[in-house]
C-alpha cells in the first residue's frame, strides 16, 4: 500500500494533514497488534481505566476518560460485560450511580493487553528523543486545549496525578438563574 504525502499551498493544512495521517497510522498499528490477543484500544483504555481510576469509576467517568459519546461507552460495556471483562454494580441507596469494576477474567486479561500498547507505543515513539517527546507533547498539549475549547470543554487535574491538568471534563454553561 502506498500513501500521499501531502503539501498544500498552507502550513497549517500540510501540518494538520501529517498530524491526522500520523495518528491514524499509529493507531493501525496499535490495532492490528492488538487482534493478537482479542483487543481494541478502547476497550483497553477501558480495563485500564477499571484497573488504575483512583476511587468508583462511572460510566460517564468512563466516558470522559476514553473522550467517548457515553452511548458508545455503554456498547463497549455491554459487550465488556458479555465477554466477563467487567461487571456493573446497579445503583442503590447510599450508592447513587452503577459502578464499573474489573472481574477476575478482567484483571488478568488487563496486565498483558496494556503491555502490548505501551511496547508498541514505545516502539513507535522510539524515532524520537527524550528532547523531541517533550516538544511534541507541548505541541500536542496547545493544539489539545485549542480544539477542547472550541467543544467548550476544558481540562481539569488528572486523578491519578493531580498536579498533571490531564483530564477532559465538560464545561456547564451557566444559566441566568445561577
Amino acid at each position: 500500500m502506498t500513501m500521499y504525502d501531502y503539501k498544500f499551498a498552507g502550513e497549517s493544512l500540510t501540518a494538520y494533514a501529517q498530524l491526522r495521517h500520523a495518528w491514524i497510522a499509529m493507531n493501525r498499528v496499535i490495532e492490528t497488534r492488538l487482534t493478537e490477543v482479542d483487543s481494541t484500544p478502547e476497550t483497553i483504555a477501558v480495563l485500564w481505566a477499571c484497573r488504575d481510576f483512583p476511587g468508583p469509576l462511572h460510566p460517564a467517568e468512563i466516558a470522559r476518560l476514553v473522550f467517548r459519546a457515553p452511548h458508545t461507552v455503554t456498547a463497549m460495556l455491554n459487550r465488556m460485560e458479555k465477554e466477563g471483562l467487567i461487571v456493573r454494580v446497579p445503583k442503590k441507596p447510599g450508592h447513587p450511580f452503577t459502578e464499573v469494576k474489573l472481574t477476575a477474567k478482567g484483571e488478568e486479561a488487563c496486565s498483558p493487553r496494556i503491555d502490548i500498547l505501551k511496547d508498541v507505543i514505545a516502539e513507535i515513539m522510539s524515532v524520537f528523543s527524550e528532547e523531541e517527546l517533550e516538544q511534541l507533547g507541548e505541541l500536542t498539549r496547545v493544539l489539545q486545549v485549542k480544539a477542547l475549547e472550541m467543544l467548550h470543554v476544558k481540562l481539569k487535574q488528572s486523578p491519578g496525578n493531580p498536579e498533571q491538568i490531564t483530564m477532559p471534563v465538560k464545561v456547564h454553561k451557566k444559566s441566568g438563574n445561577e
